[in-house]
């Protein structure tokens, strides 16, 4: 059963005749462990109906480039062989997603579509639900507990959501029943050309082409997947004593997969949880990142409107940083000499080097380096914006819930006030002295230096 809570109607209209009910695929893109996919093929079999499956593929998506675009086309070939075993067709389209999704809800009895919190997502949700002629239906798939149900109102803390977060997860923490398809569309003809050559399509896009691919990571489901069992072979046992330390990095390595879509929280989650030998510390540490803090991240983006600005962060983080805007810097950095990783600091810039690299950042490191540009540039302002655009620009997990909210917390977003210091006021303070202090920061630069090797 998928959790009612999970279903929210878009709009007041009737399911109609139709040839098809369709799911308009977007953030979940994925077709094992989506509650949005299972939900279409329930509402199809009820009415003797096949599912059709659609994805739009915009070229003016927010700051995404070649990187972004690459990783993501490459899960779509296991998509959509997957879907095709079901009996469910599939078609990618160079459309915007939600004109591809109205135009092929002409001949639907209706929509059902998958979440997303960004704000360009809920736009395409409300064109689709004002402008498709039947109903449109939306189903939460890439959160454990959907935001509202979680809570009623953006949250201080993580330490807030948690027990609102705990008092329900238990409902949400059940596996999803994979359902069999009545009646089958591949033969099914539609007014959609489907792009089937990924090289082509991405060669043929007017995209930002300055970031290339990562030679290092391919995405898709099964590539996550099998990401997944490495980390819970090999890491997830010491994952609470090591996971902080970027010369060894015990991270699952996830996060990009789950930013597409290409991976289901809930089922990185049970994984985790039937884990054997797996000691209670070390499950816990990695499922309150997973759940407390990725969902602490879409509570944020969803009920602040300007989660992408400066103007987003609390009150008194930006008194504190007003209040010491016009204290001296000992280094002082433009948005251009940051992201060519020329500063004094051979810890920062290995951070960024292997982000412009990897198209990832270890997490401890990632922490470091957004407050290192807070120290080193004009302005407060000035610096959150060169932080998020340097991570939206390289990070594959980069523009998402996560991505605005980690950047955020470089500047007190979702933290405390901490005692007073220059420059960063009552802001948490990180220095490269308590680097060396914690870890073998020789060993992380080695890893950066390897890397270099890959260009």
């Amino acid at each position: 059963m998928i959790h009612p809570s999970r279903i929210q109607p878009l709009n007041s209209r009737s399911v109609q005749e139709g040839r098809y009910v369709l799911y308009w695929m977007q953030a979940s893109q994925r077709a094992e462990c989506n509650h949005a996919l299972e939900a279409a093929v329930e509402q199809a079999n009820e009415r003797n109906l096949p599912v059709v499956a659609v994805f739009g593929l915009t070229e003016k998506f927010p700051e995404a480039n070649l990187r972004h675009y690459a990783f993501m086309l490459e899960g779509f070939e296991g998509v959509r062989g997957a879907l095709a075993r079901r009996g469910i067709r599939f078609v990618l389209v160079h459309e915007s997603p939600e004109l591809a999704a109205v135009r092929l809800a002409e001949e639907a009895a209706l929509v059902v579509a998958d979440r997303g919190y960004l704000r360009v997502q809920r736009q395409w949700r409300n064109h689709v639900a004002k402008n498709a002629p039947c109903a449109v239906i939306q189903v939460e798939t890439d959160a454990v507990v959907p935001v509202e149900t979680a809570s009623p109102k953006e949250e201080y803390t993580a330490g807030t959501l948690r027990p609102k977060l705990e008092r329900v997860l238990g409902g949400y923490l059940t596996p999803l029943k994979e359902r069999t398809v009545k009646k089958d569309s591949l033969a099914l003809r539609l007014d959609a050309d489907d792009e089937c050559d990924r090289r082509a399509l991405l060669a043929g896009l007017k995209i930002d082409r300055t970031v290339p691919p990562v030679k290092t990571a391919r995405g898709g489901t099964e590539q996550g997947n099998a990401l997944l069992e490495e980390f819970v072979a090999g890491k997830l046992a010491r994952y609470d004593e090591l996971r902080s330390d970027p010369g060894l990095d015990f991270s699952s390595g996830l996060s990009p997969y789950l930013h597409f879509g290409q991976i289901s929280p809930l089922a990185v989650a049970l994984r985790v949880r039937a884990a054997k030998g797996v000691p209670a510390a070390a499950r816990k540490s990695f499922l309150e990142e997973l759940i407390v803090r990725r969902e602490l991240a879409m509570n944020f983006v969803f009920y602040n409107e300007r989660y992408d600005e400066y103007e987003s962060l609390p009150d008194w983080a930006r008194k504190t940083l007003a209040g010491h805007a016009k204290d001296r810097r000992a280094y002082l950095y433009g948005p251009e000499q940051l992201e060519r990783a020329e500063t004094h600091d051979p810890y920062w810039n290995a951070a960024q080097k292997e982000m412009a690299l990897t198209g990832r950042m270890h997490n401890y490191m990632r922490m470091y380096w957004g407050k290192k540009i807070l120290e080193w540039s004009a302005t407060p302002a000035e610096a959150f914006r060169t932080a998020l655009r340097l991570n939206n620009k390289y990070e594959l997990d980069g523009r998402d819930p996560n991505g605005f909210a980690g950047v955020a917390w470089c500047f007190g977003k979702h933290d405390r006030a901490w005692p007073e210091r220059k420059i960063f006021g009552k802001i948490r303070y990180m220095n490269d002295a308590g680097l060396k202090r914690k870890f073998d920061m020789e060993a992380y630069l080695a890893k950066a230096s390897a890397l270099e090797k890959i260009r």
